[in-house]
């Protein structure tokens, strides 16, 4: 995908069919994840809403492979993923939060999580979102996520992250600070 536009925040009309084209490919790909929902319904809602797309972009630059996992019906809103196999690769080696990143006194990180979840204009997985996408494949198995940390352990300088190992779904905590090479963080959009 072009990324000419992306500092923008507004994607060229070519970006925009590019975009619709690769989100509606692996829809189809991966009809175990949405297998109620039709796709022209989820264009429908995403032609209506452009504002969703560059979000929905960065997501898909920084390797998240977003898809639909859910939708509300009260609301209309559909539930977009990271689904990448691995912790997208353009979200990694990242800390926590701005406020680990500037508690390190050395060797900082060029970014957090939360920073920049934000900037792309998502969240940060929840541990009830991160195990619903457990339940729809196999993710994590080499690399680990960041997810959305407790008020109260962050306050004690902790940050929680989750990976697959052994054929289960695990929650483990590090200090918010930390960052490896292996461990970034899956986004959710709502649309």
């Amino acid at each position: 995908m072009d990324t000419k536009n992306i500092n923008q925040q507004v994607l060229t009309p070519e970006q925009h069919v590019d975009l619709i084209k690769t989100i509606q490919g692996r829809f189809a790909k991966n009809m175990d994840r949405h297998a109620d929902l039709d796709w022209a319904q989820v264009q429908s809602r995403l032609q209506a809403h452009p504002e969703k797309l560059w979000p929905l972009s960065e997501m898909e630059r920084t390797g998240g492979e977003p898809d639909v996992v859910g939708y509300d019906q009260t609301t209309g809103v559909y539930l977009f993923y990271d689904c990448s196999a691995e912790s997208p690769s353009g979200r990694r080696s990242v800390c926590y939060d701005q406020q680990a990143l500037e508690a390190r006194k050395a060797n900082k990180p060029l970014d957090s999580a939360m920073h920049m979840a934000a900037a792309m204009g998502i969240e940060l997985l929840s541990e009830d979102e991160y195990r619903a996408l457990q339940e729809l494949g196999e993710f994590d198995l080499k690399t680990s996520s960041w997810i959305k940390t407790p008020a109260n352990i962050r306050e004690l300088g902790g940050a929680l992250f989750c990976d697959r190992r052994y054929d289960h779904f695990f929650v483990y905590h590090n200090g918010a600070e930390s960052y490896y090479a292996a461990r970034g963080f899956r986004g959710s959009l709502r649309v």
